[in-house]
């Protein structure tokens, strides 16, 4: 029997696929979403092959109608939405003065307002219900911000901004609302770049006290804890998963 329905967005790659496989293998229900409808049907395919129950559907989060797309095609498919991932993320870098407004509203759109439009779609019935967990994938960039991502950070600051918001509004009508802040995580994307560059990865890792990267299974492990029961005094809080990065 399935614990209940969880939608991911941005789970066709790198954490998102991390943390769909992982809430699948828990026994939930997973809608794999994302923005390359290619991918987030490997991935769900993957699940099934595996054992595990999952679908796909794919669309932007930026956009309202998307959103309702995606949250209905959840619906359809496995019944009401009982976790929501907010993963879906765009990542672009320049410094400050080179960026345009084109680039800081898109930064915005995606991680911002989808985060927003997401939520917004699948909190009415989850308060209903009086029931509920919404996860939000912040970052430790928007607690440290970062060099040639300041737009980035400030759209992830705002993504713990809305989550302890939220989680104060909700909480008591039984949805829970928390955030995970990955540190850098060695997705398949983010493994080639720092081997690329050895320098940059010797001085990143010099910064980090456990000395390691993460991984992309400990950030799922993270929002299948905040997800479970187990979870269930935890409320607008943000897990750092950083290696203790911004412990100082």
């Amino acid at each position: 029997m399935s614990k209940g329905v969880a939608l991911i967005t941005g789970a066709g790659s790198g954490i998102g696929r991390a943390i769909a496989e992982r809430l699948a293998v828990d026994g939930y229900a997973v809608m794999v979403a994302d923005i390359d409808a290619s991918r987030a049907d490997g991935v769900a395919k993957s699940i099934v092959a595996s054992g595990g129950k999952a679908a796909s559907t794919a669309g932007d989060v930026s956009n309202e109608k998307d959103v309702a797309a995606i949250v209905k095609a959840a619906v359809d498919q496995f019944g009401p939405v009982t976790v929501l991932v907010n993963n879906a993320g765009h990542v672009h870098q320049a410094l400050f003065v080179d960026l345009d407004v084109a680039d800081f509203d898109r930064m915005f759109a995606v991680h911002v307002r989808g985060t927003f439009l997401c939520t917004k779609a699948v909190l009415g019935p989850m308060l209903k219900a009086k029931s509920g967990v919404i996860v939000n994938v912040a970052s430790q960039l928007g607690q440290i911000g970062g060099i040639e991502l300041t737009h980035y950070s400030a759209a992830k600051s705002a993504i713990i901004g809305l989550t302890k918001s939220l989680a104060l509004e909700v909480s008591a009508q039984g949805v829970r609302v928390n955030a995970i802040a990955p540190g850098t995580t060695l997705t398949e994307s983010r493994a080639t770049k720092l081997s690329a560059d050895p320098a940059r990865r010797s001085a990143m890792l010099a910064r980090i006290p456990t000395g390691r990267f993460g991984q992309p299974q400990e950030m799922a492990a993270a929002v299948a804890y905040l997800a479970s029961p187990a979870a269930s005094y935890i409320t607008g809080q943000i897990l750092h998963l950083d290696g203790g990065l911004t412990a100082y």
